[in-house]
């Protein structure tokens, strides 16, 4: 089962779509993987969670919900937002500053350009930027806001990953000898090798690359690495890989998931065929904990999401990490509610 502190998680997450629900820690075996800490305190009070968790006030009447403002303009303070109207915010903003022609990824962009489309509409998300920037976090990749920008933004950077190793036949090695194991893991779970061979082998082939001449004698560069991810046929076809090896996750493992497969509008819970066919398989579907859990571990990466949600305290930024792999360089994500973009820093 999942440590308490992976519930605490996936309940800030929940927080954040539909309300707060009971995960309780009572319940959680202690000998799980790593787990990510805990949610700011802002984030889980912003829900009444008073009639769900125990040990609260046995008479809920008497502590009265917390009233958010129903009109919002520049001046209102972002603290006194519910998690939906943050959410509903920044899904404005990124309709505003998003272009169907975009690509699937785009090239580096400094992170004061993202500064500057918050500088008329937030304060709080400006002055996390600036947290950002002062931690050496100087650069922002963008993905296309598809609903397949996790998995799109985590296969691009574990490439990239590999091509920045100290050690990169070690690193393909390693990486290859992963994914091959893969295969064995679909194949266990029913998936019959003719459907998803031809996806597994764009993502193979690209890694191979990293170290070994394609057919035009030529090893992988920045720059065709992202010509690789810019061109929607490959690209495409490693998000649906990675969404099958996510699902293979959950299906493995059945005991770590159950408890968290919740319907991400409704919050009713989910059986792991139902969850893994409608909000897995599917492309399109956003991301939520339970998948970047699965992924990051079927994949042996660190990964560091930094929530850029308008609540750090004094402007600071949480981040929540999955960690599999000991010191392994974690990929980096931006998360905004409701969107993943590849955030670049410091050199760890």
């Amino acid at each position: 089962m999942i440590s308490s502190n992976l519930a605490q998680s996936f309940n800030r997450l929940r927080v954040e779509r539909f309300g707060a629900f009971c995960l309780c820690p009572s319940t959680m075996s202690s000998d799980a993987a790593p787990a990510p800490p805990p949610p700011p305190p802002a984030v889980a009070a912003d829900a009444d969670t008073s009639s769900s968790n125990p040990g609260s006030d046995p008479n809920p009447s008497q502590n009265p919900p917390v009233e958010h403002p129903t009109q919002i303009t520049e001046d209102t303070d972002i603290s006194t937002l519910s998690a939906a109207q943050i959410y509903e915010l920044n899904q404005n903003l990124l309709d505003l500053t998003s272009d169907v022609q975009r690509p699937l990824i785009a090239a580096l962009t400094p992170i004061s350009e993202l500064r500057a489309e918050y500088e008329n509409g937030s304060p709080a998300f400006v002055k996390q930027i600036d947290y950002l920037q002062s931690q050496g976090y100087s650069s922002i990749r963008r993905t296309r806001g598809d609903g397949d920008c996790f998995y799109r933004s985590v296969a691009f950077a574990y490439v990239e990953n590999l091509l920045h190793a100290s050690d990169p036949e070690l690193a393909v090695a390693s990486a290859l000898s992963t994914l091959e194991e893969t295969q064995g893991m679909l194949e266990s779970i029913g998936y019959e090798r003719m459907v998803f061979e031809d996806f597994y082998e764009v993502l193979d082939e690209l890694v191979k690359n990293v170290i070994a001449p394609d057919v035009s004698g030529r090893t992988l560069t920045e720059e065709t690495l992202l010509e690789a991810f810019q061109n929607p046929e490959k690209s495409n076809s490693i998000v649906v890989y990675l969404r099958m090896l996510t699902s293979a996750q959950i299906k493995l493992d059945p005991e770590s998931f159950t408890d968290f497969l919740f319907h991400p509008e409704t919050g009713e819970p989910l059986e792991i065929r139902d969850f893994c066919e409608q909000l897995v398989d599917a492309t399109g579907k956003e991301a939520d904990h339970v998948q970047m859990t699965a992924l990051t571990k079927i994949l042996r990466i660190n990964v560091d999401v930094a929530y850029l949600d308008g609540r750090g305290s004094n402007g600071q930024v949480e981040f929540v990490k999955f960690e599999w792999a000991e010191a392994a360089t974690p990929i980096c994500l931006l998360y905004r509610p409701g969107h993943y973009d590849i955030l670049v820093g410091p050199k760890r």
